[in-house]
């Protein structure tokens, strides 16, 4: 299957579902070989499978990105098993995190920081030490609009992708001169979670191009942006969102409408 990503070992994770198995997916098309990696070991060796029964090559590793050790652990893999790593997408995350302000804890704040931003850094940090070494290397990461623009019922997630988008330039920018590009992928409305028709018409109607994205949408940018096409790209976000980011937001791109907020005493 030879592509513009033949002979690159690429790692994805959050890759058993959604836009990560989608990237994952496509890079196996486009020649790359791919470690997909999940919190769901099941869902990641389904996706490995089907990668390979469709001609390309691919392994799961399970993985929970928050845990240091586990990463570890998919990183020696990798390398034991395929010499290199010369990209990974830090698709992992957690996005059911809708809860208002008011009604926040410690807990949910510290579990979706510890997925969703110290994931990226740990997965960033381990892959960075490998490529500097090399020199030469690609790490993507996933914001939302979330990290600019605030959802309603999100302030946690919101806090983690606005980190995301940060640390991603951070990264960049300090490993530039090791031959590491580093770059970042927003997603707009994607249906990740097969919307109902009518969730799909309605959400579409407060996008700019009429309707939701689908986890395909995103793989063009993302095998770009491994490409050598992407040569002279660091330190970027790349919103693939149909326009939401350009327009005035509508209240019917929410999830978390008013009618969801708390009702408090007097």
């Amino acid at each position: 299957m030879a592509g513009r990503l033949t002979g690159k070992a690429i790692i994805v994770t959050g890759a058993a579902h959604g836009i990560g198995r989608a990237i994952a997916e496509r890079y196996g098309q486009e020649g790359a070989t791919v470690v997909v990696s999940d919190i769901d070991g099941p869902g990641a060796d389904a996706v490995a499978k089907g990668i390979s029964d469709a001609g390309g090559a691919a392994v799961a590793v399970t993985t929970d990105v928050s845990d240091k050790d586990a990463v570890d652990r998919l990183f020696d893999q990798t390398l034991d098993r395929f010499g290199t790593v010369d990209a990974i997408v830090n698709s992992a995350g957690l996005v059911n995190t809708e809860r208002h302000f008011l009604e926040g804890d410690e807990a949910w704040w510290d579990q979706i920081h510890a997925v969703n931003l110290k994931g990226t850094f740990l997965c960033g940090l381990r892959a960075a030490q490998h490529m500097a070494r090399k020199g030469n290397g690609v790490i993507i990461t996933l914001s939302s609009g979330g990290a600019t623009r605030a959802h309603r019922g999100n302030a946690a997630y919101d806090a983690t992708k606005g980190g995301i988008e940060a640390l991603t330039r951070a990264m960049a920018v300090d490993l530039a001169p090791y031959g590491v590009r580093v770059n970042g992928l927003i997603p707009g409305s994607i249906n990740t979670s097969d919307m109902s028709p009518d969730v799909k018409k309605e959400r579409g109607q407060a996008i700019p191009m009429g309707r939701v994205g689908e986890p395909q949408d995103m793989t063009g940018a993302a095998v770009f942006l491994v490409s050598d096409d992407a040569a002279y790209v660091t330190g970027q976000m790349v919103a693939v969102d149909g326009g939401i980011l350009a327009a005035m937001r509508s209240p019917a791109a929410d999830i978390f409408p008013p009618s969801r907020f708390p009702k408090l005493d007097s």
